[in-house]
């Protein structure tokens, strides 16, 4: 039985184990929006933006302020913008164009980031689907706090080629776009297998059709606080292990609810859920890779790293839902290596490769996740890492997803500087054979037979 002693422990987390609220993030639907000329469209976006998330910053500031608790972002997602700009958009600079609207209105009321620049593709794309991804490069470029997402494949639909092949082309387009900066532009966009609508965390965040108007999402995190409870039960049965981090899953989800409650009842607007994901910071201590050595391997990537990982994210999901009855979103631990230090170390150490984080994907949150690759890495190659990653998820019914970084001008051996929360990163190798006449096929990677659950 869990008691209230334990539930208090919350104050040390905070203090000596880097817990936070990662993000609170607001949902708005932009259905209501839609026009089929273009200038209105732009008008309706920033006036319901900013009215509905004009106290957004405020009140999650205030609760900081009065609860102790640290809430590093306040964000934005919205209705996925290849819907809501279909009748208004002609072009890809169209798009940009409500690209550009989003960045303004995200920086008049205060948020860190604005997800939603989005299309959903997993069966086939509308013309306005493939408009807005052939524009995410562009839009990318010219704004500072958009974030682009593309669902390309689903366990019910199989998987879009077309749209995989594109966005490898596209990827490449990104990272040339912003060479001077070694790419980073690319850290904005992500594509998806399974994608949820109440994801909170970007750059994946995206309101679903199926939401209400406006809703309140919080992501929580403390790799730092599961970590450190591990050390207490060091050498201690599997029992114990998984215990122990079932019951500290709970306190850091109860957090969470504390948070998103508040914010719900301030801004008199729907709590939607928590997302408990263990997600990882450049900051000493506040790694996912270090719980993993914490559990008994030397280094992440050593035998044992996928099975621990499973360990691990099945009891912080246990945990969580114990907590709360709306746990949603991503929900259990994420593997970016360029966020997480000790990921960085595997990967100088030569313990982890990219092989390896594609099994670790199978078992965990996301999928492969801000990883730097040479920026000669070819469009072909980047679809085929993004179709296999689809794959996974596909048959596995659960969410993966692909976010690398083909840093111009780099090659393996260097490293690239992507400052604050997203850290660094070692350029990472690939396999250079080729899957160029696989990926060129035209059409779609059928449904798995085990989809058909009617």
């Amino acid at each position: 039985m869990i008691n209230i002693y334990e539930v208090a422990e919350t104050n040390r987390m905070i203090e000596h184990e880097n817990l936070d609220v990662r993000t609170i993030t607001l949902g708005i639907s932009l259905l209501d929006c839609a026009d089929s000329d273009l200038e209105t469209l732009k008008k309706n976006i920033y006036e319901k933006i900013t009215t509905i998330a004009r106290d957004l910053k405020k009140t999650g500031d205030d609760i900081e302020a009065e609860y102790g608790v640290p809430i590093v972002n306040k964000r934005i997602s919205v209705t996925p913008i290849a819907l809501v700009g279909a009748g208004a958009c002609k072009n890809s600079d169209d798009f940009v164009e409500l690209a550009k609207t989003l960045d303004e209105a995200a920086k008049e009321v205060g948020v860190n980031l604005i997800g939603g620049y989005s299309a959903l593709v997993s069966k086939a794309m509308t013309r306005a689907d493939e408009l807005l991804i052939r524009s995410i490069p562009k839009a990318l470029k010219v704004t500072d706090r958009v974030c682009s997402s593309v669902n390309a494949a689903s366990t019910k639909c199989g998987i879009n080629m077309d749209a995989v092949r594109l966005i490898g082309q596209m990827i490449k387009e990104t990272a040339a776009l912003d060479a001077v900066n070694s790419s980073q532009a690319c850290m904005k966009f992500v594509v998806f297998c399974n994608a949820p609508d109440d994801n909170p965390f970007m750059a994946g965040a995206f309101h679903g059709v199926t939401q209400a108007d406006a809703v309140i999402n919080v992501g929580v995190s403390g790799p730092g606080v599961v970590k450190r409870a591990l050390e207490n039960v060091r050498g201690e049965s599997f029992e114990t292990l998984c215990e122990t981090i079932k019951k500290t899953a709970f306190k850091v989800t109860r957090v969470g609810q504390l948070v998103a409650k508040e914010a719900s009842k301030r801004m008199n607007i729907p709590f939607g859920i928590v997302d408990l994901s263990l997600a990882p910071t450049p900051a000493i201590g506040d790694s996912v890779a270090d719980i993993l050595c914490e559990m008994g391997l030397e280094h992440a990537g050593a035998p044992g790293t996928t099975a621990a990982l499973a360990l691990l994210n099945d009891q912080v999901k246990k945990g969580g839902v114990m907590a709360s009855s709306y746990v949603g979103g991503l929900s259990g631990a994420f593997i970016p290596v360029s966020e997480d230090q000790g990921m960085i170390d595997a990967v100088k150490a030569g313990a982890l490769t990219l092989e390896k984080l594609e099994a670790m994907t199978c078992v965990c949150s996301v999928g492969l996740d801000m990883i730097a690759i040479p920026g000669d890495t070819s469009e072909s190659t980047i679809a085929g890492l993004i179709a296999d990653e689809m794959a996974i998820g596909m048959v596995n019914q659960k969410t993966t997803a692909v976010r690398v970084i083909p840093a111009a001008g780099k090659k393996v051996g260097d490293t690239v500087e992507f400052g604050g929360l997203f850290g660094y990163a070692p350029i990472m190798p690939v396999n250079s054979f080729s899957c160029d006449a696989f990926v060129g096929r035209t059409g779609s990677i059928p449904a798995p037979i085990h989809s058909f659950k009617n």
